[in-house]
């Protein structure tokens, strides 16, 4: 972790970067912004909460000192509890400073570690399955966590060349493995989603895996041409969809997987499809997250997405849940609310909701599935609004 933060520029590109405190009049415009005299401690709080475990991590400014690594951030505590709420009685495991303990059996604390480096996490060093298996536990659960961010697909990219196959149930972060990830999943995964998501999005066409001396090189037949293409002929986003389809069916499907905009290179055409393969995968997964920026990427019905509105205000972002239409027969059913938004002096503000209680008839290009509307429910408050 204090390396990803020192590769992003160091905690203080983490930090918030205006002023501490920010008044109403502020925000309104009516004074310019201003900085002040820092009163809270420089932290940086990391976490998150599960069903089973839940796990929180706090970082802040080492003490001065004349060590070459003076910018690596300081761990100054670590929490881990049971259930999605931190209560003292649900705490398994804490760390405040050097020291770490957890709970014995008998519910009362011991202590794991004395001499903990700032720098060091607990996850690494005293997860250990008998004094501490809810530590070994949360760490075989983040190690399972998939982000994929950024693939290449450029004409120098790996996933074009013919790389060394061996089995491959999940597709590398680069997506050099490619080919021996479709192969994979044809042998031992579900080579009719496969060969559907590819038809979905290209019909007629087929992609298969060509071995020759070890080195496996994908493939695809599309209708009309009278030779396969190689890797190394297809589009960028063409590509991109094959390395997305190995993504999202792998054999190994895990906890969370997360997905960096995945429609960035694909044709609006191939939206779609991508929405109908992020639902068939979200239903085998608990949990699947997709920031994304096209609103034609739609999942399927079975989904059951959380989607999240981004709202910029006076320089920060904040998340809102978006409301979500069902398709269920042929009508719609609402299953969340939205905060509506309209513009304001110094940003957005909220404004009422507006009541669509009950079934609705979708529109000609809903599809089939959940459909997030967020353009348009949007676009109606902002009419309906004085």
């Amino acid at each position: 972790m204090i390396a990803s933060l020192a590769r992003e520029g160091g905690l203080a590109s983490t930090l918030w970067a205006g002023p501490e405190f920010v008044p109403r009049a502020m925000k309104r415009g009516d004074v310019p912004v201003q900085g002040t005299v820092r009163k809270k401690p420089v932290s940086l709080g990391l976490g998150f909460v599960g069903s089973e475990f839940s796990y929180s991590i706090d970082m802040g400014l080492p003490p001065p000192s004349d060590s070459a690594f003076s910018l690596d951030p300081a761990i100054k505590g670590e929490f881990v509890w049971a259930g999605p709420i931190a209560r003292p009685a649900a705490m398994l495991v804490e760390r405040r400073g050097p020291l770490v303990r957890s709970r014995g059996d008998d519910g009362q604390w011991q202590i794991v570690h004395e001499r903990m480096a700032a720098f060091d996490s607990m996850l690494s060093q005293v997860a250990d399955p008998r004094r501490t298996p809810e530590l070994l536990a949360l760490r075989e659960q983040i190690r399972s966590w998939r982000f994929y961010d950024h693939f290449r697909t450029d004409a120098a990219a790996p996933a074009r060349m013919p790389q060394i196959g061996t089995h491959t149930p999940i597709l590398g972060h680069d997506g050099a493995d490619l080919a021996a990830a479709l192969q994979t999943i044809r042998e031992i995964g579900d080579p009719q989603a496969l060969d559907a998501a590819v038809n979905d999005a290209f019909p007629g066409a087929a992609v298969t895996v060509e071995g020759r001396d070890g080195r496996f090189e994908t493939v695809m037949r599309q209708h009309g041409l009278l030779r396969p293409l190689k890797a190394v002929e297809l589009s960028d986003g063409t590509l991109r969809y094959l390395l997305w389809i190995a993504a999202l069916l792998s054999p190994r499907p895990p906890e969370l997987l997360v997905l960096n905009e995945p429609e960035t290179s694909l044709h609006p055409d191939l939206l779609p499809a991508l929405g109908r393969l992020i639902g068939q995968a979200s239903a085998a997964r608990k949990q699947l997250s997709d920031r994304r920026r096209q609103s034609q990427l739609r999942p399927p019905i079975g989904a059951e997405p959380r989607p999240f509105a981004a709202q910029r205000r006076f320089a920060d972002q904040r998340l809102h849940r978006m409301k979500v239409q069902v398709l269920v027969g042929e009508r719609m059913h609402e299953r969340r609310a939205l905060l509506k938004l309209r513009p304001r002096r110094g940003g957005l503000q909220r404004v009422p909701a507006l009541e669509h209680r009950g079934a609705v008839q979708p529109g000609p290009d809903a599809g089939v599935g959940a459909l997030v509307q967020t353009h348009r429910t949007v676009a109606a408050a902002r009419e309906q609004q004085p």
